[in-house]
């Protein structure tokens, strides 16, 4: 795969231990220059595991949470130069596989930040082991959030993207929650900038070792992802939201997708 830009991917890990191996090892490795993991305060090997594989890794002495967590990944990538930033959690959840068509989209000028989403097809997502639940309250919400911002993503809740660096060093991330609506959030600032997301199908397995926040936590979730959606609905109405124009992207597009 020809590229021009550092690749970097970030791993937000808590109690990855026994999952970090084969994610590491399914990564395609011509498509990144360096890997870096935060290891969020667990107290299991991760931390030690990470060391020995050879990424960058850097420890938070106690926890900060999901969105506390990415935080730090997305400051070091950029000290570390990136020009892409991938996020991929290191419970083997997502196929790390999919990392080389994130980074080819937003390497050749389509997009500015990727998704890999987990609903493709009902059939798919609910055989892949995601709970009923889970399924049906994404749909929902990914609905909701698709009327107020203008939007047609598949899915606002998936665990694995990419980044611009553009994207990074633009959107004011350190305001955003520690917990895991930081991601809700990124994406509200990123429809609002006037960023471009593009998404692709990425296949998805739930089982013993994947991380997965239970009914309770995703409850909670789920309330605050509405209270955003409906805090920028609100901002909407009052003329607040001033999108962002680029008007000589489609330009840029069309240089990028004739120069492969």
């Amino acid at each position: 795969m020809k590229r021009s830009s550092k690749v970097i991917i970030v791993f937000p890990a808590y109690f990855a231990e026994k999952t970090l191996s084969k994610t590491i090892a399914a990564i395609p490795k011509e498509c990144v220059d360096a890997m870096i993991l935060v290891d969020d305060g667990s107290t299991d090997g991760t931390y030690e595991l990470a060391q020995k594989l050879g990424l960058i890794v850097h420890r938070h002495e106690r926890n900060r949470g999901y969105g506390g967590n990415q935080k730090t990944c997305y400051k070091l990538a950029l000290e570390h130069g990136a020009d892409i930033v991938i996020m991929v959690h290191p419970d083997f959840q997502y196929d790390p596989a999919m990392v080389r068509y994130l980074v080819e989209f937003i390497d050749r000028g389509y997009f500015d930040l990727m998704l890999g989403t987990r609903i493709r097809t009902r059939r798919e997502a609910l055989q892949g082991g995601m709970p009923r639940y889970k399924y049906f309250a994404n749909r929902i919400l990914t609905f909701i959030e698709n009327i107020i911002s203008g939007q047609n993503l598949s899915e606002w809740h998936t665990g694995m993207r990419a980044y611009r660096r553009e994207v990074l060093e633009t959107i004011a991330f350190e305001r955003f929650s520690d917990d895991f609506v930081f991601d809700t959030q990124f994406l509200f600032a990123a429809v609002q900038q006037g960023y471009r997301i593009g998404e692709i199908p990425v296949p998805v397995r739930y089982f013993a070792e994947a991380s997965m926040i239970d009914f309770r936590r995703s409850m909670q979730y789920g309330i605050a992802s509405l209270a955003v959606a409906g805090g920028f609905l609100w901002q909407k109405m009052l003329g607040r939201v001033k999108y962002r124009d680029f008007p000589d992207r489609e330009h840029e597009n069309l240089r990028s997708g004739s120069a492969g």
